[in-house]
Protein backbone atom coordinates (compact mmCIF):
# COMPACT_ATOMS: atom_id res chain seq x y z
CA UNK A 1 0.00 0.00 0.00
CA UNK A 2 1.01 3.92 -0.20
CA UNK A 3 0.99 5.97 2.45
CA UNK A 4 -1.00 9.68 2.20
CA UNK A 5 0.91 11.78 5.20
CA UNK A 6 0.23 15.32 6.35
CA UNK A 7 -3.71 15.42 5.82
CA UNK A 8 -4.75 18.29 7.72
CA UNK A 9 -8.36 19.03 8.78
CA UNK A 10 -9.62 22.04 10.73
CA UNK A 11 -13.71 20.98 10.57
CA UNK A 12 -15.38 18.19 11.19
CA UNK A 13 -15.92 15.80 8.14
CA UNK A 14 -16.75 12.15 7.49
CA UNK A 15 -13.83 9.69 6.79
CA UNK A 16 -14.83 9.69 3.06
CA UNK A 17 -14.44 13.11 2.84
CA UNK A 18 -11.36 13.14 4.43
CA UNK A 19 -10.19 10.50 1.85
CA UNK A 20 -11.28 13.28 -0.95
CA UNK A 21 -9.63 15.61 0.34
CA UNK A 22 -6.32 13.61 0.20
CA UNK A 23 -6.74 12.22 -2.98
CA UNK A 24 -7.40 16.19 -4.67
CA UNK A 25 -4.83 17.38 -3.00
CA UNK A 26 -2.09 14.36 -4.16
CA UNK A 27 -4.13 14.65 -7.60
CA UNK A 28 -5.06 10.67 -7.49
CA UNK A 29 -8.17 9.54 -8.78
CA UNK A 30 -10.57 8.04 -6.50
CA UNK A 31 -11.42 5.24 -9.75
CA UNK A 32 -7.53 4.09 -9.23
CA UNK A 33 -8.43 3.17 -5.47
CA UNK A 34 -8.81 -0.81 -4.38
CA UNK A 35 -8.75 -0.06 -0.89
CA UNK A 36 -7.76 2.13 1.76
CA UNK A 37 -7.88 2.34 5.52
CA UNK A 38 -6.79 5.61 8.04
CA UNK A 39 -3.27 4.99 9.79
CA UNK A 40 -2.96 7.28 12.37
CA UNK A 41 -5.12 10.36 13.44
CA UNK A 42 -3.84 12.58 15.75
CA UNK A 43 -4.85 16.57 17.10
CA UNK A 44 -1.99 19.13 16.26
CA UNK A 45 -2.36 21.79 19.16
CA UNK A 46 0.84 23.98 19.46
CA UNK A 47 -0.10 26.50 17.83
CA UNK A 48 -3.98 27.37 19.42
CA UNK A 49 -4.99 29.85 16.30
CA UNK A 50 -3.93 26.80 14.09
CA UNK A 51 -5.41 23.95 15.54
CA UNK A 52 -6.21 20.48 13.72
CA UNK A 53 -6.18 16.50 12.83
CA UNK A 54 -3.46 15.38 11.36
CA UNK A 55 -3.98 12.05 9.25
CA UNK A 56 -2.55 9.79 7.51
CA UNK A 57 -3.84 7.46 4.98
CA UNK A 58 -2.96 4.01 3.25
CA UNK A 59 -4.02 3.57 -0.25
CA UNK A 60 -4.26 0.38 -2.31
CA UNK A 61 -4.40 1.52 -5.96
CA UNK A 62 -4.21 -0.48 -9.47
CA UNK A 63 -0.86 0.82 -10.51
CA UNK A 64 1.55 2.10 -8.08
CA UNK A 65 4.30 3.61 -10.41
CA UNK A 66 1.67 6.15 -11.29
CA UNK A 67 2.12 7.62 -7.60
CA UNK A 68 5.73 7.43 -7.08
CA UNK A 69 5.71 10.65 -5.35
CA UNK A 70 4.04 8.44 -2.74
CA UNK A 71 5.89 6.51 0.65
CA UNK A 72 5.81 2.41 -0.05
CA UNK A 73 4.23 1.20 3.53
CA UNK A 74 6.78 -1.11 4.87
CA UNK A 75 4.85 -3.90 6.11
CA UNK A 76 4.18 -4.34 9.93
CA UNK A 77 6.97 -6.30 11.99
CA UNK A 78 6.39 -9.44 11.90
CA UNK A 79 5.91 -11.60 14.70
CA UNK A 80 8.74 -13.98 16.13
CA UNK A 81 8.28 -17.36 14.40
CA UNK A 82 8.57 -19.42 17.85
CA UNK A 83 8.55 -22.86 17.36
CA UNK A 84 5.84 -24.52 20.19
CA UNK A 85 4.99 -27.60 21.95
CA UNK A 86 0.99 -27.83 21.83
CA UNK A 87 0.85 -30.94 23.92
CA UNK A 88 1.29 -29.91 27.40
CA UNK A 89 1.38 -32.57 30.27
CA UNK A 90 -1.39 -31.10 32.60
CA UNK A 91 -3.36 -27.89 32.33
CA UNK A 92 -1.65 -24.84 33.27
CA UNK A 93 -3.16 -22.81 35.50
CA UNK A 94 -3.15 -18.83 35.40
CA UNK A 95 -3.40 -16.94 38.39
CA UNK A 96 -5.48 -13.40 38.17
CA UNK A 97 -8.01 -12.46 35.35
CA UNK A 98 -6.07 -9.06 34.62
CA UNK A 99 -5.05 -8.06 31.22
CA UNK A 100 -2.08 -10.11 31.74
CA UNK A 101 -3.73 -13.54 32.55
CA UNK A 102 -6.28 -13.07 30.13
CA UNK A 103 -3.79 -12.57 27.05
CA UNK A 104 -1.89 -15.59 28.45
CA UNK A 105 -5.19 -17.84 28.45
CA UNK A 106 -5.72 -16.14 24.67
CA UNK A 107 -2.33 -17.27 23.26
CA UNK A 108 -3.15 -21.01 24.80
CA UNK A 109 -6.11 -21.49 23.08
CA UNK A 110 -5.33 -20.44 20.47
CA UNK A 111 -2.35 -23.01 20.42
CA UNK A 112 -4.71 -25.64 21.28
CA UNK A 113 -3.98 -25.48 25.01
CA UNK A 114 -6.89 -25.22 27.74
CA UNK A 115 -5.93 -23.45 30.76
CA UNK A 116 -7.26 -23.14 34.08
CA UNK A 117 -7.76 -19.34 35.21
CA UNK A 118 -8.48 -18.36 38.95
CA UNK A 119 -9.35 -15.61 39.77
CA UNK A 120 -10.23 -14.24 43.69
CA UNK A 121 -12.67 -11.54 42.60
CA UNK A 122 -16.25 -11.87 40.91
CA UNK A 123 -16.90 -11.81 36.89
CA UNK A 124 -16.69 -8.46 35.92
CA UNK A 125 -20.59 -7.26 35.22
CA UNK A 126 -20.87 -8.81 39.64
CA UNK A 127 -17.55 -6.94 40.38
CA UNK A 128 -19.40 -3.70 38.54
CA UNK A 129 -22.09 -3.61 41.13
CA UNK A 130 -20.27 -4.39 43.97
CA UNK A 131 -17.85 -1.51 43.12
CA UNK A 132 -20.81 0.71 43.05
CA UNK A 133 -22.69 -1.01 46.26
CA UNK A 134 -19.15 0.30 47.87
CA UNK A 135 -19.37 3.63 46.17
CA UNK A 136 -22.99 4.50 47.75
CA UNK A 137 -22.74 2.72 50.83
CA UNK A 138 -18.89 2.83 52.15
CA UNK A 139 -19.14 -1.28 52.23
CA UNK A 140 -16.01 -2.97 50.88
CA UNK A 141 -15.08 -6.45 49.59
CA UNK A 142 -11.46 -7.09 50.01
CA UNK A 143 -11.83 -9.54 47.19
CA UNK A 144 -13.10 -8.06 44.61
CA UNK A 145 -12.81 -4.27 43.98
CA UNK A 146 -11.51 -1.89 41.87
CA UNK A 147 -8.12 -3.62 41.89
CA UNK A 148 -9.47 -7.55 42.63
CA UNK A 149 -11.91 -9.05 40.11
CA UNK A 150 -11.56 -10.11 36.20
CA UNK A 151 -10.27 -7.82 34.09
CA UNK A 152 -8.01 -6.54 36.34
CA UNK A 153 -7.19 -2.73 37.87
CA UNK A 154 -7.27 -1.13 34.64
CA UNK A 155 -11.03 -2.25 34.37
CA UNK A 156 -11.79 0.72 36.33
CA UNK A 157 -9.59 3.37 34.98
CA UNK A 158 -9.48 4.94 31.81
CA UNK A 159 -8.60 2.14 29.69
CA UNK A 160 -5.76 3.60 28.29
CA UNK A 161 -3.75 1.50 25.60
CA UNK A 162 -0.62 3.92 25.05
CA UNK A 163 2.42 1.89 26.41
CA UNK A 164 6.38 3.22 26.06
CA UNK A 165 7.62 -0.38 25.13
CA UNK A 166 8.15 -1.06 21.54
CA UNK A 167 7.17 -4.71 20.87
CA UNK A 168 5.48 -6.64 18.01
CA UNK A 169 3.17 -8.01 20.19
CA UNK A 170 1.26 -4.48 20.95
CA UNK A 171 -0.55 -4.22 17.60
CA UNK A 172 -1.26 -7.62 18.45
CA UNK A 173 -3.18 -6.56 21.54
CA UNK A 174 -4.54 -4.09 19.94
CA UNK A 175 -6.14 -6.20 17.16
CA UNK A 176 -7.58 -8.65 19.62
CA UNK A 177 -9.51 -5.72 21.40
CA UNK A 178 -11.05 -4.87 18.50
CA UNK A 179 -12.19 -8.29 17.93
CA UNK A 180 -13.90 -8.78 21.02
CA UNK A 181 -15.81 -5.20 20.58
CA UNK A 182 -13.28 -2.58 20.79
CA UNK A 183 -13.75 0.14 18.53
CA UNK A 184 -11.88 0.60 15.46
CA UNK A 185 -10.44 3.67 15.92
CA UNK A 186 -7.88 2.24 18.00
CA UNK A 187 -5.82 0.99 15.68
CA UNK A 188 -5.15 4.18 14.59
CA UNK A 189 -5.30 7.18 17.17
CA UNK A 190 -2.39 8.62 18.16
CA UNK A 191 -3.64 8.03 21.87
CA UNK A 192 -5.88 4.82 21.99
CA UNK A 193 -8.05 4.52 24.80
CA UNK A 194 -11.04 2.25 25.23
CA UNK A 195 -13.16 3.40 28.94
CA UNK A 196 -14.29 1.50 31.81
CA UNK A 197 -18.03 1.39 29.80
CA UNK A 198 -16.36 -0.41 26.83
CA UNK A 199 -13.72 -2.74 28.70
CA UNK A 200 -16.47 -4.01 30.73
CA UNK A 201 -18.29 -5.84 27.67
CA UNK A 202 -14.75 -6.42 26.31
CA UNK A 203 -13.58 -8.22 29.39
CA UNK A 204 -17.04 -10.68 29.59
CA UNK A 205 -16.72 -11.42 25.73
CA UNK A 206 -13.32 -12.24 25.99
CA UNK A 207 -14.41 -14.67 28.73
CA UNK A 208 -17.23 -16.39 26.89
CA UNK A 209 -14.95 -16.96 23.96
CA UNK A 210 -12.41 -18.41 26.31
CA UNK A 211 -15.07 -20.84 27.92
CA UNK A 212 -16.23 -22.06 24.70
CA UNK A 213 -12.55 -22.96 23.56
CA UNK A 214 -12.67 -25.31 26.87
CA UNK A 215 -10.78 -22.81 29.55
CA UNK A 216 -12.56 -23.55 32.67
CA UNK A 217 -12.86 -19.90 35.34
CA UNK A 218 -12.65 -20.40 38.54
CA UNK A 219 -14.35 -17.43 40.43
CA UNK A 220 -14.17 -16.45 44.13
CA UNK A 221 -11.63 -18.66 44.56
CA UNK A 222 -7.93 -17.69 46.10
CA UNK A 223 -4.15 -19.44 45.45
CA UNK A 224 -3.32 -19.60 49.44
CA UNK A 225 -0.31 -21.86 49.41
CA UNK A 226 2.32 -23.76 46.94
CA UNK A 227 3.15 -27.45 46.61
CA UNK A 228 6.55 -27.23 45.94
CA UNK A 229 9.18 -30.24 46.03
CA UNK A 230 13.14 -29.74 44.72
CA UNK A 231 12.48 -26.12 44.05
CA UNK A 232 9.84 -27.46 41.34
CA UNK A 233 5.89 -26.52 41.74
CA UNK A 234 3.68 -29.68 41.87
CA UNK A 235 0.15 -28.38 43.40
CA UNK A 236 -1.25 -25.07 44.41
CA UNK A 237 -4.05 -25.09 47.16
CA UNK A 238 -7.29 -22.69 46.31
CA UNK A 239 -9.50 -21.46 48.98
CA UNK A 240 -13.48 -20.88 47.78
CA UNK A 241 -14.04 -17.49 49.50
CA UNK A 242 -17.64 -17.29 48.34
CA UNK A 243 -18.77 -20.06 51.04
CA UNK A 244 -19.03 -19.54 54.55
CA UNK A 245 -16.29 -22.48 55.03
CA UNK A 246 -13.25 -21.29 54.58
CA UNK A 247 -11.73 -24.59 55.44
CA UNK A 248 -13.23 -25.40 51.72
CA UNK A 249 -9.50 -26.18 50.58
CA UNK A 250 -8.31 -27.63 46.44
CA UNK A 251 -5.17 -29.01 45.89
CA UNK A 252 -4.81 -28.33 41.86
CA UNK A 253 -1.82 -30.39 40.50
CA UNK A 254 0.05 -28.45 37.72
CA UNK A 255 3.47 -28.18 35.99
CA UNK A 256 3.03 -24.67 34.57
CA UNK A 257 1.57 -21.57 36.26
CA UNK A 258 1.31 -18.16 35.19
CA UNK A 259 1.40 -15.61 37.85
CA UNK A 260 -0.36 -12.75 36.72
CA UNK A 261 -1.63 -11.36 40.39
CA UNK A 262 -1.93 -7.82 39.97
CA UNK A 263 0.21 -5.11 41.54
CA UNK A 264 -1.81 -5.09 45.08
CA UNK A 265 -2.11 -9.22 45.39
CA UNK A 266 0.13 -8.18 49.36
CA UNK A 267 -0.82 -11.51 51.12
CA UNK A 268 0.11 -13.34 47.92
CA UNK A 269 3.55 -11.45 48.05
CA UNK A 270 4.11 -12.87 51.52
CA UNK A 271 2.92 -15.95 50.63
CA UNK A 272 5.74 -16.08 47.89
CA UNK A 273 8.14 -14.88 50.00
CA UNK A 274 7.46 -17.30 52.62
CA UNK A 275 8.09 -20.16 49.84
CA UNK A 276 11.21 -19.37 48.67
CA UNK A 277 10.43 -17.48 45.69
CA UNK A 278 13.25 -14.48 44.82
CA UNK A 279 11.58 -11.58 45.33
CA UNK A 280 13.33 -7.92 45.30
CA UNK A 281 12.02 -4.21 46.16
CA UNK A 282 11.78 -1.64 43.25
CA UNK A 283 10.85 1.82 43.05
CA UNK A 284 7.41 3.15 42.48
CA UNK A 285 5.84 6.54 43.00
CA UNK A 286 3.05 8.14 44.86
CA UNK A 287 1.17 11.68 45.68
CA UNK A 288 -2.29 12.76 45.07
CA UNK A 289 -5.27 13.21 42.07
CA UNK A 290 -5.70 16.78 41.49
CA UNK A 291 -9.14 17.88 39.58
CA UNK A 292 -9.59 20.68 37.44
CA UNK A 293 -13.15 21.29 35.47
CA UNK A 294 -12.73 19.99 32.29
CA UNK A 295 -13.28 23.02 30.25
CA UNK A 296 -10.70 24.45 31.21
CA UNK A 297 -8.05 22.02 30.45
CA UNK A 298 -9.54 21.94 27.21
CA UNK A 299 -9.35 25.75 26.70
CA UNK A 300 -5.54 25.92 28.04
CA UNK A 301 -4.65 22.75 25.51
CA UNK A 302 -6.86 23.71 22.24
CA UNK A 303 -7.85 27.38 22.94
CA UNK A 304 -10.80 29.09 21.93
CA UNK A 305 -10.50 29.00 17.63
CA UNK A 306 -10.77 25.99 16.40
CA UNK A 307 -13.92 24.84 14.97
CA UNK A 308 -13.39 21.14 15.09
CA UNK A 309 -15.27 19.34 18.30
CA UNK A 310 -12.23 17.85 19.48
CA UNK A 311 -12.40 15.56 22.27
CA UNK A 312 -11.70 16.28 25.97
CA UNK A 313 -8.28 17.20 26.13
CA UNK A 314 -5.79 15.36 27.99
CA UNK A 315 -2.22 16.52 29.11
CA UNK A 316 1.21 14.91 30.38
CA UNK A 317 3.72 17.06 32.50
CA UNK A 318 7.30 16.22 33.85
CA UNK A 319 9.10 17.88 36.39
CA UNK A 320 12.67 16.98 37.92
CA UNK A 321 13.69 19.02 41.00
CA UNK A 322 16.81 20.10 42.13
CA UNK A 323 15.83 17.85 45.45
CA UNK A 324 16.75 14.64 42.96
CA UNK A 325 13.06 13.84 42.83
CA UNK A 326 10.79 13.73 40.05
CA UNK A 327 6.85 14.48 39.80
CA UNK A 328 4.85 13.49 37.02
CA UNK A 329 1.49 13.02 36.10
CA UNK A 330 0.27 9.72 35.70
CA UNK A 331 -3.22 8.18 33.94
CA UNK A 332 -4.86 11.65 33.40
CA UNK A 333 -8.38 10.69 32.68
CA UNK A 334 -10.10 13.33 30.94
CA UNK A 335 -14.08 13.82 32.09
CA UNK A 336 -13.44 11.21 34.69
CA UNK A 337 -14.23 10.78 38.29
CA UNK A 338 -11.48 9.94 41.06
CA UNK A 339 -12.35 6.34 42.26
CA UNK A 340 -12.20 5.18 45.49
CA UNK A 341 -9.96 2.19 44.77
CA UNK A 342 -8.94 0.02 48.55
CA UNK A 343 -8.59 -3.35 48.52
CA UNK A 344 -7.61 -3.77 52.21
CA UNK A 345 -9.95 -2.49 55.39
CA UNK A 346 -8.92 0.92 56.69
CA UNK A 347 -7.52 2.08 54.17
CA UNK A 348 -7.72 4.40 51.41
CA UNK A 349 -6.41 4.75 47.34
CA UNK A 350 -7.35 7.16 44.92
CA UNK A 351 -7.55 6.37 41.11
CA UNK A 352 -8.65 7.83 38.15
CA UNK A 353 -11.74 6.03 35.92
CA UNK A 354 -13.52 7.52 32.72
CA UNK A 355 -15.79 6.12 29.71
CA UNK A 356 -15.49 6.03 26.61
CA UNK A 357 -17.08 9.98 26.15
CA UNK A 358 -15.25 11.11 28.66
CA UNK A 359 -17.76 13.53 29.16
CA UNK A 360 -17.71 14.33 33.06
CA UNK A 361 -17.20 17.90 34.12
CA UNK A 362 -13.76 17.63 35.74
CA UNK A 363 -10.25 16.51 34.76
CA UNK A 364 -8.32 14.46 36.81
CA UNK A 365 -4.84 12.97 37.20
CA UNK A 366 -2.37 11.20 38.96
CA UNK A 367 0.34 13.73 40.78
CA UNK A 368 3.27 11.72 41.77
CA UNK A 369 6.77 11.66 43.18
CA UNK A 370 9.38 8.62 42.88
CA UNK A 371 9.97 6.77 45.75
CA UNK A 372 13.39 4.30 45.97
CA UNK A 373 14.31 1.70 48.11
CA UNK A 374 16.50 3.73 50.05
CA UNK A 375 13.28 5.96 51.37
CA UNK A 376 11.44 2.15 53.04
CA UNK A 377 12.11 1.67 56.82
CA UNK A 378 13.73 -1.81 56.85
CA UNK A 379 15.69 -4.17 54.19
CA UNK A 380 12.88 -6.64 53.57
CA UNK A 381 11.73 -7.20 49.67
CA UNK A 382 8.06 -6.19 50.68
CA UNK A 383 9.09 -3.12 52.31
CA UNK A 384 7.83 -1.39 49.76
CA UNK A 385 4.18 -2.72 50.94
CA UNK A 386 4.89 -1.32 54.34
CA UNK A 387 5.16 1.92 52.60
CA UNK A 388 2.14 2.00 50.38
CA UNK A 389 0.23 0.47 53.40
CA UNK A 390 1.13 3.35 55.98
CA UNK A 391 0.60 5.86 53.57
CA UNK A 392 -3.37 4.44 52.87
CA UNK A 393 -3.67 4.11 56.57
CA UNK A 394 -2.84 7.59 57.83
CA UNK A 395 -5.08 8.66 54.82
CA UNK A 396 -8.25 6.96 56.54
CA UNK A 397 -7.30 8.23 59.51
CA UNK A 398 -7.88 11.39 57.70
CA UNK A 399 -10.55 11.12 56.24
CA UNK A 400 -12.36 10.28 59.04
CA UNK A 401 -12.30 6.92 59.09
CA UNK A 402 -15.06 5.99 57.03
CA UNK A 403 -14.12 5.53 53.53
CA UNK A 404 -14.41 9.44 53.02
CA UNK A 405 -11.15 10.58 51.60
CA UNK A 406 -8.92 14.06 52.41
CA UNK A 407 -9.27 17.00 50.48
CA UNK A 408 -7.47 19.74 49.75
CA UNK A 409 -7.71 22.96 47.49
CA UNK A 410 -4.61 23.55 45.84
CA UNK A 411 -3.76 26.83 47.45
CA UNK A 412 -4.28 25.24 50.46
CA UNK A 413 -2.00 22.71 50.13
CA UNK A 414 0.54 25.46 48.86
CA UNK A 415 0.37 27.01 52.23
CA UNK A 416 0.05 24.12 54.19
CA UNK A 417 -2.85 25.01 56.14
CA UNK A 418 -6.13 23.11 56.08
CA UNK A 419 -9.25 23.18 53.89
CA UNK A 420 -12.66 25.13 54.80
CA UNK A 421 -14.18 25.52 51.89
CA UNK A 422 -14.64 23.95 48.39
CA UNK A 423 -14.46 26.60 45.68
CA UNK A 424 -15.43 26.65 42.32
CA UNK A 425 -14.20 22.75 41.61
CA UNK A 426 -16.30 20.05 43.10
CA UNK A 427 -15.47 16.82 43.84
CA UNK A 428 -15.95 13.05 41.97
CA UNK A 429 -15.02 10.76 44.79
CA UNK A 430 -17.20 8.92 46.10
CA UNK A 431 -18.33 7.70 49.38
CA UNK A 432 -17.53 10.87 50.33
CA UNK A 433 -14.53 13.65 51.22
CA UNK A 434 -13.26 15.53 54.04
CA UNK A 435 -11.77 18.59 53.95
CA UNK A 436 -8.08 18.25 55.46
CA UNK A 437 -4.62 19.23 55.19
CA UNK A 438 -2.45 16.53 53.11
CA UNK A 439 0.53 18.17 54.16
CA UNK A 440 0.22 16.07 57.34
CA UNK A 441 0.18 12.79 56.02
CA UNK A 442 2.93 12.94 52.92
CA UNK A 443 6.17 12.08 53.82
CA UNK A 444 7.58 15.79 53.51
CA UNK A 445 9.91 14.79 50.42
CA UNK A 446 6.76 14.02 48.76
CA UNK A 447 4.68 17.29 49.72
CA UNK A 448 7.62 19.52 48.95
CA UNK A 449 8.23 18.17 45.67
CA UNK A 450 4.46 18.05 44.59
CA UNK A 451 4.58 21.60 45.26
CA UNK A 452 7.14 22.32 43.41
CA UNK A 453 5.76 19.98 40.61
CA UNK A 454 2.29 21.98 40.72
CA UNK A 455 4.09 25.24 40.08
CA UNK A 456 5.68 24.44 37.84
CA UNK A 457 2.93 22.58 36.10
CA UNK A 458 1.49 25.71 35.93
CA UNK A 459 3.78 27.51 33.51
CA UNK A 460 3.28 24.98 31.31
CA UNK A 461 -0.77 24.36 30.93
CA UNK A 462 -2.19 27.14 31.90
CA UNK A 463 -4.78 27.16 35.73
CA UNK A 464 -2.97 23.80 36.41
CA UNK A 465 -2.22 25.55 39.76
CA UNK A 466 -5.91 27.47 40.13
CA UNK A 467 -6.29 27.79 43.50
CA UNK A 468 -9.54 25.32 43.49
CA UNK A 469 -8.14 22.75 42.04
CA UNK A 470 -8.99 20.13 44.20
CA UNK A 471 -6.33 17.24 45.48
CA UNK A 472 -7.43 13.75 46.62
CA UNK A 473 -5.46 11.45 48.63
CA UNK A 474 -3.73 8.89 48.60
CA UNK A 475 -2.31 7.20 45.84
CA UNK A 476 -0.32 4.71 45.93
CA UNK A 477 -0.72 2.03 43.51
CA UNK A 478 0.57 3.30 40.07
CA UNK A 479 2.73 0.21 40.08
CA UNK A 480 4.08 -2.65 41.81
CA UNK A 481 6.71 -2.20 44.78
CA UNK A 482 7.79 -5.88 44.21
CA UNK A 483 9.67 -7.70 41.51
CA UNK A 484 9.51 -11.61 41.39
CA UNK A 485 12.39 -12.36 39.57
CA UNK A 486 12.75 -14.25 36.45
CA UNK A 487 15.40 -15.43 34.07
CA UNK A 488 15.66 -15.08 30.76
CA UNK A 489 13.29 -17.91 29.94
CA UNK A 490 10.57 -15.95 32.03
CA UNK A 491 10.92 -18.42 34.95
CA UNK A 492 10.71 -17.72 38.53
CA UNK A 493 13.87 -19.49 40.50
CA UNK A 494 10.75 -22.39 41.30
CA UNK A 495 10.47 -24.31 38.36
CA UNK A 496 7.20 -24.04 36.32
CA UNK A 497 6.32 -20.61 38.15
CA UNK A 498 6.02 -17.85 35.18
CA UNK A 499 5.89 -14.01 37.20
CA UNK A 500 3.89 -11.98 34.59
CA UNK A 501 2.47 -8.71 34.34
CA UNK A 502 2.35 -5.61 36.22
CA UNK A 503 2.15 -7.40 39.37
CA UNK A 504 5.29 -9.11 39.00
CA UNK A 505 6.83 -6.10 37.80
CA UNK A 506 7.56 -6.76 34.33
CA UNK A 507 4.42 -4.12 32.91
CA UNK A 508 3.09 -0.45 33.47
CA UNK A 509 -0.34 -0.38 32.21
CA UNK A 510 -2.86 -2.19 30.06
CA UNK A 511 -0.83 -2.82 26.83
CA UNK A 512 2.45 -3.81 28.45
CA UNK A 513 0.77 -6.15 30.93
CA UNK A 514 -1.06 -8.02 27.88
CA UNK A 515 1.92 -8.59 25.80
CA UNK A 516 3.38 -9.63 28.70
CA UNK A 517 0.97 -12.69 29.62
CA UNK A 518 1.60 -13.44 25.64
CA UNK A 519 5.20 -13.62 26.28
CA UNK A 520 4.66 -15.38 29.01
CA UNK A 521 2.39 -18.17 27.50
CA UNK A 522 4.74 -18.91 24.48
CA UNK A 523 7.95 -19.12 27.10
CA UNK A 524 5.22 -21.94 28.79
CA UNK A 525 4.91 -23.65 25.28
CA UNK A 526 8.78 -23.11 23.64
CA UNK A 527 9.78 -26.29 23.02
Amino acid sequence: MLRINNIKIYEDISNNEILEKALLKNKIKKSDIINWKISKKSIDARDKKNVHYNYSIDIEVKNENKYKNLIKVKNETTLPNIPLNNKINTRPIIVGAGPGGLFAAITLIENGIKPIIIEQGQPVEIRKKTIENFLKLGKLNTFSNVQFGEGGAGTFSDGKLTTGINNPFCKEVLKIFVKFGAPEQILYVSKPHIGTDNLIKIIKNIREYLILKGSKFYFNTKVIDFKIINNTLKAIYCQDISSNNLNNITEMSTDNLILAIGHSSRDTFQKLYEKGFLLEKKNFSVGVRIEHLQDEINKSQYGSITKLKLPPAEYKLAYHSPNGRSCYTFCMCPGGVVMASSSEKNTIVTNGMSTFLRDGKNANSAILVNVTPKDFKDTSPLAGIYFQKELEENAFALGGSNYCAPIQRVEDFLKNIKSSTIGTIKPSYLPGVTLSNLNEILPKFVSDTLKEGILYFDKKLTGFANPDSLLTGVETRSSSPVKIVRNENLLSNIKGVYPCGEGAGYAGGITSAAVDGIKCAIALMRL
